[in-house]
């Protein structure tokens, strides 16, 4: 016992006397974990970009080329790319105008009672299955669905025909439609959304507010000059969020939408059912592309201070 008690003494004068051998042994671990596990197999995928796939025998060619990324450039892959950005706009965009009157009144009105409401109505959905999600709006969407059901109600199914019939956004129903997908999508990533909006606006301070009014700005200058860039760190710190989510995503499409693929699905099924892993490979580095260049513009613009 009295072995013990020095052995673990010495252990303990040994890491008291030498900090530093202390935080390295408590960073060996995760760091190794980052480095092997999540880098080294960023560098195995970028890798793998620069390979080729045989045309004959359907086998890799291992020898350095761009052909890979050539074939990204082809008009149903570079489709694929310009449709999944498209939509990542789309759904960072309406997220940004849908939750900012909500994290408005909860960062500005909401107290006691109401804003612990608020956090259950905004984290709720994020503690129910992600499928569970998807699938139930596949039913709401479905032209036997609720949605369809209540424009009958009201007589207005002729509107709902008619935006159905629009090319590009319509279909057969809005599960089968870019509409349904877009819909889906925001309602999934809406939270990542408010509550960073909503952390902005709380450190406003009250008196900004209190001085352009006295200083004659009426509500809407106030919101533009003063409300809306002290919130912006805010807004594009939920973007990230919604526009990396939405950008690699491939089971809300794959549910919910037109056969047309996405990035995530096109990697999926190239990786998968063609076996082609460079083209996969050359279509999961394009996200990795992306989001470098967004979280650079987003750091530049404090983003980063709001998360």
């Amino acid at each position: 016992m009295a072995s013990t008690t020095t052995f673990g003494g010495r252990v303990s004068d040994a890491f008291w006397r030498k900090p530093r051998l202390l935080l390295a042994l408590l960073l060996v671990p995760p760091v190794l974990w980052l480095g092997i596990v999540y880098l080294g197999s960023l560098f195995a995928l970028l890798a793998q970009s620069f390979f080729s796939i045989d045309e004959f025998s359907g086998l890799i060619n291992y020898d350095f080329t761009l052909k890979t990324y050539g074939e990204l450039f082809r008009p149903s892959n570079f489709d694929i790319l310009i449709r999944t950005v498209a939509m990542a706009g789309a759904v960072t965009l309406a997220a940004a105008i849908v939750a900012f009157p909500i994290a408005y009144y909860a960062a500005r009105y909401a107290t006691g009672r109401w804003k612990v409401i608020f956090y259950l109505g905004v984290m709720l959905p994020l503690w129910s299955s992600y499928l569970v999600k998807v699938y139930s709006w596949k039913l709401i969407l479905a032209k036997e669905g609720i949605l369809n059901w209540l424009f009958e109600t009201l007589h207005l199914s002729w509107v709902l025909q008619a935006y159905l019939s629009v090319p590009g956004i319509g279909g057969y129903s809005l599960s089968v439609s870019w509409t349904g997908t877009f819909l889906v999508f925001l309602y999934v990533w809406l939270p990542f959304m408010i509550l960073p909006v909503q952390a902005a606006l709380e450190r406003v301070p009250s008196s900004m507010l209190e001085a352009s009014g006295d200083l004659g700005a009426q509500p809407g200058q106030t919101l533009r000059y003063v409300i809306l860039p002290l919130a912006l760190p805010g807004i594009i710190a939920g973007s990230i969020f919604t526009f990396s989510l939405t950008l690699g995503d491939y089971i809300i499409p794959q549910i919910v939408g037109t056969s047309a693929r996405m990035i995530g699905q096109a990697v999926y099924q190239f990786q998968g059912t063609a076996g082609n892993i460079p083209l996969a490979a050359a279509f999961a580095v394009v996200p990795i592309l992306v989001m470098g260049i967004y979280l650079t513009i987003a750091r530049r613009m404090g983003a980063f201070d709001a998360l």
